[in-house]
C-alpha cells in the first residue's frame, strides 16, 4: 500500500501530552538510569533540525513527495523533543540549546561542513543518494521506534508509557515512509542497492551515536537493547531492514550491540544480590 503524502502533511500535528497528568512524575519520579536515556532521545529529536539541513543540499530535495514529508517530519520530531524535555523538567532537568551546541562541537561534530560533505557525496553518487537517504532513514526510525516502545514497556510507569506510545504512533508514520520510498527506489536501480548496502555496512551508527559521547551511546543501548528481550527487538529491526532491496543478510544494528559489548543474555543476579 502506497503512503499517503496528502493524508499525512494534512493530519500532522504535535504529539499530545497537555492531557497526561505531570504531576505523576511527582509521586513516581523516574530513576536516574532511565532520564539519562531519556536526556539522549531527547537530544536527538531537537537535532533533527540539522539532519534536514543537511539533506537540504541533495538530490532529495528536489522530490516533492520527499520535501513535503521532512517538512512534517521535522516539526514532529521536534515536538518530541518538546514533550521528552517537559519530562525532564519534571525531574529538575533543564534541557539548554547553549549547552547541547557546546556538547556537539566538544565531541568534534563539524557543523559547518557537514552540509558540505553531503552535497560532495550526493554529487559522486547522483540521484541514486535518494534511494540510500530512505534506506538510511528507515533504519534509523525502525530502530527509533522500537527504542520508544521498549522504553515505555520496561520502565512501566504510567504517564510516561502513555507518552512514549504516542510518541511511537508517529515514529510508526515515519518508518511508513522511508520503506515505501527504499523499497520502490532500491527496486528500481542495482546501483541504489549496492551502495546502499555498502553505507549500512560500513557507516551506520546507532542515531545519536554521532552527537554523543560513546559512554552515552554504551549506556542507552544497554538499557534498551541489553539482554534476551531488548536483543529480540533489534533482531526484528534488523530484520525488516534486511527485507529491503539488496539488503539481505544485514545485520547494523546487531553488529553495533555487539561491537559496543551489549550484553545478549539477561544478566543473573549475584549471590551478593539475593542475599540482600
Amino acid at each position: 500500500m502506497a503512503f499517503d503524502i496528502d493524508k499525512y502533511t494534512t493530519n500532522s500535528s504535535a504529539v499530545a501530552w497537555g492531557d497526561l497528568d505531570f504531576d505523576e512524575f511527582d509521586r513516581q519520579p523516574l530513576p536516574a538510569s532511565t532520564l539519562r536515556t531519556l536526556r539522549y532521545m531527547c537530544d536527538v529529536e531537537y537535532h533533527t533540525v540539522c539532519y534536514l539541513r543537511d539533506l537540504l543540499t541533495t538530490p532529495s530535495h528536489k522530490e516533492p513527495e520527499i520535501g513535503a514529508f521532512m517538512t512534517m517530519w521535522n516539526r514532529e520530531e521536534f515536538w518530541h523533543g518538546e514533550a521528552l524535555a517537559a519530562v525532564l523538567g519534571k525531574h529538575g532537568i533543564a534541557v539548554d540549546f547553549d549547552e547541547l551546541k557546546a556538547t556537539r562541537v566538544k565531541l568534534g561534530w563539524k557543523d559547518r561542513l557537514d552540509p558540505i560533505k553531503q552535497s560532495l557525496l550526493s554529487g559522486l553518487v547522483g540521484h541514486d543518494f535518494v534511494a540510500v537517504h530512505m534506506a538510511w532513514g528507515a533504519a534509523n526510525e525502525w530502530s527509533a521506534n522500537a527504542a520508544y516502545l521498549r522504553m515505555a514497556k520496561k520502565e512501566g510507569h504510567p504517564v510516561l508509557a502513555e507518552l512514549l506510545k504516542r510518541i511511537a504512533a508517529q515514529e510508526t508514520k515515519h518508518v511508513a515512509f522511508y520503506a515505501s520510498q527504499a523499497r520502490e527506489r532500491l527496486m528500481a536501480s542495482k546501483k541504489a542497492q549496492v551502495i546502499a548496502r555498502f553505507a549500512l555496512r560500513k557507516f551506520w551508527g546507532p542515531v545519536g551515536s554521532t552527537i554523543s559521547s560513546e559512554d552515552e551511546v554504551k549506556h542507552v543501548m544497554s538499557d534498551l537493547f541489553g539482554g534476551s528481550e531488548g536483543r529480540k527487538l533489534i533482531r526484528d529491526v534488523d530484520s525488516h531492514i534486511a527485507k529491503l532491496p539488496g539488503m539481505e543478510g544485514l545485520t547494523i544494528v546487531e553488529t553495533s550491540l555487539d561491537a559496543r559489548g551489549i550484553p545478549e543474555f539477561d544478566v543473573e543476579p549475584s549471590l551478593e544480590t539475593v542475599a540482600a
